[in-house]
């Protein structure tokens, strides 16, 4: 059966989120660390951990090149004290948070490299970092005792990245669709639930959606920008980030990636194929998309949306999930 989660952007309202969020029965919240937008992930986790009660919550995903494996290892330690068994923690190559500061997503060996590190310290183990050797040195009760057990997950989307999630961590966070072969698959989704007889390009859907739409205009300018005039209405977008400075064009782009369109250029995102490209129906379309991603190998869903109406999002995606 599959469980039911809701991703939740860091920032001034995200707490009073998740206490709707564990009200109407989702198992978890997850938190994307996506600092140039909004609050510290770390915070935030903790400021849920302390107002909640039974929901499940965690970072999805981490981006290692921002903290030392020493501090996320302590991160980790002190949110599974606060909460003991409520913590889950997945970890990315960082698309989002990296082309916002102008670079590229991290390799995958650096993946490696950070999960594994951050692993050994929980455990209890003496890690070699930067030449160095480290331990967790926390004296008996200022730290949960070694091992620190908590679920660590990663997003991929490639073959590599996937082969390398299955090695490494107890399961995979997937963008879109699901993956066979792993224990824990969850599903990570954007969109909107519409309601009967309304269209995608109503003032309330086209609002909520073009954030989330035009995450593929904002990955495919990273990636190869002339690729942009192949979306829709693309050439007229390509055109207004082009009329920004170049050497700033990056940070133009990504303001206020996957929560608004402040940035000047995503106004003109078409948000027609929005059935097609993201996680959107009436209740009954997305009940049937669900039976489809669990029939796929998917064991878990992370409802998300833009940071339009979140409140009627969450009640919306709650009755599409039939919780309580």
């Amino acid at each position: 059966m599959l469980t039911y989660d809701f991703r939740l952007p860091p920032g001034p309202h995200t707490v009073e989120y998740a206490l709707l969020a564990e009200e109407l029965g989702f198992r978890a919240v997850w938190c994307p660390e996506v600092p140039a937008f909004g609050h510290d992930i770390w915070v935030t986790l903790a400021r849920i951990a302390e107002q909640t009660k039974r929901l499940k919550f965690g970072p999805a995903v981490l981006i290692p090149s921002y903290r030392h494996p020493m501090a996320q290892a302590s991160a980790i330690a002190t949110l599974e004290q606060i909460a003991p068994g409520r913590l889950m923690v997945g970890f990315g190559t960082g698309f989002t948070g990296r082309a916002g500061m102008g670079q590229k997503p991290l390799t995958l060996a650096a993946m490696r490299t950070h999960i594994v590190q951050v692993k050994a310290l929980l455990r209890g183990d003496v890690a070699e970092i930067d030449g160095g050797l480290a331990q967790i040195l926390a004296s008996e009760g200022w730290l949960p005792d070694r091992p620190i057990d908590v679920p660590i997950y990663m997003a991929g989307q490639g073959p590599r990245a996937r082969a390398l999630a299955k090695e490494i961590t107890d399961g995979l966070i997937s963008l879109g669709g699901p993956a066979e072969g792993f224990e824990t698959c969850l599903v990570s989704t954007n969109g909107t639930v519409l309601d009967d007889g309304e269209d995608v390009t109503s003032p309330r859907a086209s609002a909520a959606l073009k954030p989330l739409i035009a995450l593929a205009y904002h990955h495919r300018y990273t990636t190869d920008p002339e690729s942009v005039k192949a979306l829709p209405n693309g050439e007229a977008w390509l055109a207004s980030v082009e009329r920004a400075d170049v050497k700033f064009r990056h940070l133009s782009v990504h303001r206020g990636h996957n929560l608004d369109i402040s940035n000047g250029h995503d106004a003109l995102v078409d948000v027609s194929a929005a059935k097609q490209t993201t996680f959107t129906g009436t209740r009954d379309e997305l009940r049937e998309r669900l039976a489809q991603l669990e029939a796929g190998g998917a064991t878990g869903i992370i409802f998300g949306t833009s940071g339009y109406d979140v409140e009627r999002e969450l009640r919306a995606y709650a009755q599409v999930a039939a919780l309580r």
